[in-house]
């Protein structure tokens, strides 16, 4: 009887231990996924507001790609931003060009970093190009918002007190060139260190 119960009592500690064990793993690997996600996310991911004030003091450190069609650059695009459009025209993808598109890419200066933006936020073309670049070698960022935020949404990115010293008419530019952004001084960023503007 006393052997019975050893054995059962050590079961069961084998079957707590078990337990604890997988759930601590579990945990472990939740925050890996959290920490993981987060050094992906600033990674791969260029806040708009960041890229504006780099504009205003003249920073030429990226290169702005929009991967808008010909047309709708033309029309109308973020001053600075050059175009190797991932759109034939408004409603027909050029996906498919992936020799053009990757060709465009690789003549880019590599010593700057190559920042992407498409039509919105949710629009998928700039992960895809992003997706097929990285296949070849190249790798990109994504601007935090799209065509249609940086336009038409200024007030949803930029800071509060920036509303009224600021003008989406200074960041954007007609035609096929890409446009100098002007040097403005709004005063700097009163945050400081990395956590800064």
């Amino acid at each position: 009887m006393k052997i019975k119960e050893i054995i059962l009592v050590a079961v069961i500690v084998g079957i707590l231990s078990s337990l604890i064990t997988v759930t601590s793993l579990n945990y472990l690997e939740k925050d890996n996924l959290i920490k993981d996600f987060y050094l992906t996310e600033t990674s791969v991911h260029v806040s708009p507001h960041h890229i504006r004030k780099a504009m205003d003091k003249g920073d030429s450190n990226f290169i702005l790609v929009d991967l808008r069609s010909d047309e709708e650059y033309e029309r109308e695009h973020i001053v600075g931003a050059i175009n190797i459009p991932a759109y034939r025209d408004p409603y027909t993808s050029a996906y498919g060009d992936v020799e053009r598109i990757v060709g465009e890419f690789s003549k880019l200066p590599k010593d700057k970093e190559i920042i992407v933006y498409c039509y919105s936020t949710p629009c998928m073309t700039g992960r895809k190009v992003g997706g097929m670049l990285a296949e070849n070698g190249i790798f990109v960022k994504h601007l935090g918002v799209g065509w249609n935020e940086w336009r038409y949404f200024w007030t949803m990115w930029n800071h509060e007190h920036e509303w009224n010293i600021t003008n989406v008419e200074d960041y954007v530019v007609k035609g096929k060139n890409p446009g100098v952004p002007k040097l403005q001084d709004y005063g700097g960023c009163s945050i400081e260190g990395k956590f800064g503007c």
